[in-house]
């Protein structure tokens, strides 16, 4: 690499690392002054809240890479070209897209980052973020993902629940039914139901054991009866943010059971699953498209290029957000949510582009 390269790579580096450092800070200020009245209240031990925003900044680091990426190059850039220092390399001989190596270096770099945060890190740090907000600051909330969850778990089994409370893991009006040759063989019944972590099983009250009989039906009941179930305390209701909180391989395990229970919620897993490939693409569009937008010299100077810039991001994140809630809402197709906006993007890059090498 020459020195131009080495340049501008550690421009693009350093303006990338200080965003972050210069943003972060500003997310957890203000979230601080939003949620500090309820830390306090709920006198959450302060090791718990150093964790807690720990993985506040990694997951929202995450989420904003390509964003905070973006208006670090228009940043820079945009001071090169104030310095008219764009017009002396390309004058020199350099062309447009000799200058452009550099930044997408630069990209590759940042991308291998994301991937390694959002296959590796983020997930643990959604956990924990998500886990902390449910426990001390969305207290008396539960996060539940739907009411009247009814799953089939396999060809013989089905469980139903009209809710489930992620916090104290109790279902409630539970009913498991089992089938043989298309037969109800039993049918259990129970007001609720709760998962016993230290000894893994499960609680029944008011517990009724139904079983079928040729003649009369056999029935068994209980106030409380403790037994064990073929299914996870996670099959009566994932939580919302489940999908988030998985590793890539767990992730495709979890959807692909998922789809065999026909579950209503696939839409949602799977865009967490497309989006940790389509951010790092990202990467690589916005860079090319800040640094066509503010490789020239305007007469407002950084300004434009930085409104110009804040526009296109608002732009990208309001796609972004609509797709991914058609995904979420409807049977639009999740793939084509995640991978619309780059796509559009991607058009305008090479556009810009184009014209930036005139």
């Amino acid at each position: 690499m020459k020195i131009l390269d080495w340049y501008i790579l550690k421009r693009y580096i350093f303006t990338f690392l200080m965003m972050l450092l210069l943003f972060i800070p500003i997310g957890i200020t203000v979230h601080l002054a939003e949620k500090i009245g309820k830390i306090l209240e709920n006198e959450v031990p302060f090791a718990e809240v150093m964790l807690y925003f720990l993985d506040f900044t990694i997951y929202f680091a995450h989420l904003l890479f390509p964003l905070f990426l973006f208006l670090s190059v228009i940043w820079f850039t945009s001071k090169l070209a104030n310095n008219t220092e764009v017009i002396a390399f390309l004058s020199s001989g350099v062309s447009f897209t000799r200058f452009l190596r550099p930044y997408l270096i630069g990209a590759f770099v940042v991308a291998i980052l994301s991937i390694v945060l959002g296959l590796y890190l983020a997930p643990s740090a959604s956990e924990g973020f998500n886990d902390f907000s449910y426990k001390y600051l969305k207290k008396g909330r539960t996060a539940v993902e739907n009411t009247n969850v009814y799953r089939q778990l396999n060809d013989n089994d089905i469980i139903y629940v009209s809710s489930f409370d992620v916090k104290n893991k109790i279902g409630r009006n539970f009913v498991f039914e089992h089938f043989e040759d298309n037969k109800l063989v039993y049918k259990i019944d129970a007001n609720n139901i709760k998962y016993i972590e230290e000894d893994s099983i499960y609680r029944l009250t008011n517990y009724v054991k139904r079983k079928v009989g040729e003649v009369n039906d056999i029935i068994e009941e209980s106030k409380s009866k403790d037994t064990i179930f073929s299914f996870d305390v996670d099959d009566l209701t994932p939580v919302i943010y489940i999908a988030e909180t998985l590793g890539y391989k767990e992730l495709n395990e979890f959807i692909e059971k998922e789809e065999l229970r026909g579950s209503s919620n696939i839409g949602r897993y799977k865009l967490v699953k497309y989006r940790k490939w389509s951010l790092p693409v990202s990467v690589f569009i916005l860079t090319i498209i800040a640094v066509a937008v503010s490789s020239i010299k305007r007469r407002g100077g950084m300004g434009v290029n930085l409104a110009v810039g804040i526009c296109i991001a608002m732009v990208f994140v309001f796609f972004d957000k609509i797709f991914g809630v058609m995904a979420e809402q409807s049977d639009f197709p999740p793939v084509i949510a995640v991978w619309f906006p780059n796509f559009i993007f991607g058009i305008l890059a090479l556009y810009l582009l184009r014209n930036a090498k005139r």
